[in-house]
C-alpha cells in the first residue's frame, strides 16, 4: 500500500488550513479555571475576615488589662508570614495576625498568648483534604502517586504533599488509631448497636478481606463509632474477639437491640457475649436477598409487598402482610418465601421500640452510608495494604464522618429504654398502678 502524498493528490482533495483555525488545547496540570479562581479569591477574603474577627474578639476580652503606664496591655503586632493552606479547591493563601502582650516577654510562662482556632500555627491542609487522603489510599493510590493525584483533583498548585509527608501522616494516623483502640469504655453505654462487615476495594495482606464495624447510639441519641477490626464477614471468632475486647475495656452493659444483616458470624458471637440483647435484621439486606430469588418480572410487585410489611403501622398489620407474602409466593417461589419466613421474629423486633426510632432500626444504613465512597464487594485493586495501614485509613474516615452523624429522632425516648420502659407498636406502655386493698375499720 502506498503512502498518500499531498503533492500528488488531486486538486479537489487539497485543503487550505490557516493558523487562525488552530485551537490550543489546555494541557493537563495547567488548567486555567476562572470559576475556581473566583472561589479561591472568595475563600481567601472570607478566611481573612474570619481570622480578623477572631483576633478582634480575643483583644476585646482583654481590653480591660493595662500596662504599668496605662496603655493597652494586649495589642495587635503585625502579621505572621503568608502561608498556603490546601483546601478542597486548591491552595488558599492566608496571613495570620500577631498578638503581643506588652507586659511579658516570650519566655514568661504567664504571658497572654493568642491560640487561633481557625488557623492553628502549623495547619497546612483543611480537614476535607485530610479526609480525601485516606480515600485515595484505600482506592489503591500509592504513596508516591499522591502528589500527581491531588494535582489532577485540585489543580497544578496542589501537588504539595510529598511521599515523605504522606508517610509521616500515615505514621501519625496509625498512632492515633492505636490509642483509640485502647481507650477506656467503662463510662460508656449504648442502647442500640449497628453491625456490618464492609469489603474494601483495597486488598488486605491476608485472608481477612473485610472490616468489621460497630456503631452505637448513646442514651443521649448520639451515634458513635464503638469498634472495628479486620476479619472475615462470616467468622464468628473475629466478631467474638471484637465484642470481648470491648467488654474487657469496660463496656459491660449490653445494648438493648442489635441491628445487622443475616451474617451468621455476628449473630452467633452476639448471642454468646450479649445473650439478653434483642436482634433486628436489616430490611434492606433482606429485601435484596428475597428479590434475588425471584425472576425480574416478579421483583417490582414483590418489593411493594415487602414494603407493606415493614411500613405497617402495627405489628399485627405487619404479621398479616407477612402471611400474605408467604401465601402468595410459596407455591411457585418457595426459596424466596423461605428466605423471608426464617427471620420472621427478628425482622419485626423494631415494633417493640419507640416509633420515632423505627427508621433507624430497620436498616444498617449508618454504616452503609459512611462507607459508600470506599466500599466495593467484588472488585479489588491491584497490590495490597498492610492490615494496620488499612485500619488506620478507615479510622480517619470514620473519625471525619462521625462529626456529621445526626442524632436519633426521638432521642428523649432513649432514657426510658435504659430504665426498662416497654413499648408496644412503638407506643410507651403505661404501667397500671396496683389496686389498693380496701382499709377495714378497726373493730
Amino acid at each position: 500500500m502506498g503512502v498518500l502524498d499531498a503533492s500528488t493528490s488531486p486538486p479537489k482533495e487539497r485543503y487550505a488550513v490557516s493558523k487562525d483555525n488552530i485551537i490550543k488545547l489546555i494541557q493537563p496540570g495547567n488548567v486555567d479555571d476562572q470559576l475556581t479562581e473566583i472561589l479561591r479569591n472568595g475563600a481567601r477574603a472570607l478566611l481573612a475576615q474570619a481570622v480578623e474577627a477572631e483576633v478582634a474578639d480575643f483583644l476585646g476580652k482583654h481590653a480591660d488589662l493595662k500596662t504599668a503606664d496605662g496603655h493597652q496591655r494586649v495589642v495587635r503586632h503585625g502579621h505572621l508570614p503568608e502561608r498556603e493552606v490546601m483546601t478542597g479547591i486548591g491552595p488558599v493563601a492566608v496571613r495570620q495576625p500577631r498578638v503581643r502582650d506588652r507586659e511579658a516577654d516570650a519566655t514568661d510562662p504567664d504571658r497572654i498568648r493568642f491560640s487561633p482556632s481557625i488557623l492553628p500555627p502549623y495547619m497546612r491542609r483543611s480537614k476535607s483534604i485530610e479526609t480525601l487522603l485516606p480515600i485515595l489510599y484505600l482506592k489503591g493510590i500509592s504513596t508516591g502517586d499522591f502528589s500527581e493525584a491531588l494535582a489532577a483533583l485540585l489543580g497544578k498548585d496542589a501537588a504539595g504533599l510529598s511521599a515523605s509527608a504522606i508517610g509521616r501522616l500515615k505514621d501519625g494516623w496509625r498512632d492515633e488509631h492505636t490509642a483509640w483502640q485502647k481507650r477506656d469504655l467503662s463510662a460508656k453505654r449504648y442502647v442500640y448497636i449497628w453491625a456490618d462487615g464492609i469489603h474494601l476495594e483495597a486488598r488486605l495482606e491476608d485472608e481477612k478481606q473485610c472490616i468489621l464495624v460497630l456503631i452505637g447510639a448513646t442514651p443521649e441519641g448520639r451515634k458513635e463509632l464503638v469498634g472495628f477490626t479486620d476479619g472475615a464477614r462470616e467468622s464468628a471468632q473475629d466478631w467474638r474477639d471484637l465484642l470481648l475486647d470491648l467488654k474487657r475495656r469496660g463496656l459491660d452493659v449490653p445494648p438493648r437491640l442489635a441491628i445487622a444483616d443475616g451474617a451468621f458470624g455476628f449473630w452467633k458471637a452476639a448471642g454468646e457475649v450479649w445473650p439478653k440483647t434483642r436482634e433486628q435484621r436489616c430490611w434492606v439486606h433482606k429485601t435484596a436477598n428475597v428479590l434475588a430469588k425471584l425472576p425480574k418480572s416478579q421483583q417490582p410487585k414483590a418489593k411493594r409487598a415487602l414494603q407493606e410489611i415493614w411500613m405497617a403501622e402495627t405489628k399485627a398489620a405487619a404479621e398479616l402482610a407477612f402471611d400474605a407474602f408467604i401465601e402468595s409466593y410459596t407455591p411457585k417461589y418457595e426459596k424466596a418465601a423461605d428466605c423471608l419466613s426464617k427471620d420472621r421474629d427478628t425482622l419485626l423486633a423494631f415494633y417493640d421500640f419507640p416509633a420515632e426510632h423505627w427508621k433507624h432500626l430497620r436498616t444498617t444504613n449508618p454504616i452503609e452510608s459512611t462507607f459508600a465512597t470506599v466500599r466495593h464487594r467484588t472488585i479489588r485493586s491491584k497490590g495490597s495494604l498492610s492490615n494496620r495501614t488499612a485500619l488506620a485509613m478507615v479510622f480517619k474516615l470514620l473519625e471525619a464522618a462521625q462529626k456529621s452523624w445526626r442524632r436519633l429522632d426521638g432521642h428523649n425516648q432513649l432514657p426510658k429504654l435504659v430504665l426498662g420502659v416497654t413499648f408496644n407498636d412503638g407506643i410507651e406502655v403505661i404501667a397500671k398502678p396496683t389496686d389498693r386493698q380496701p382499709i377495714t375499720a378497726a373493730a
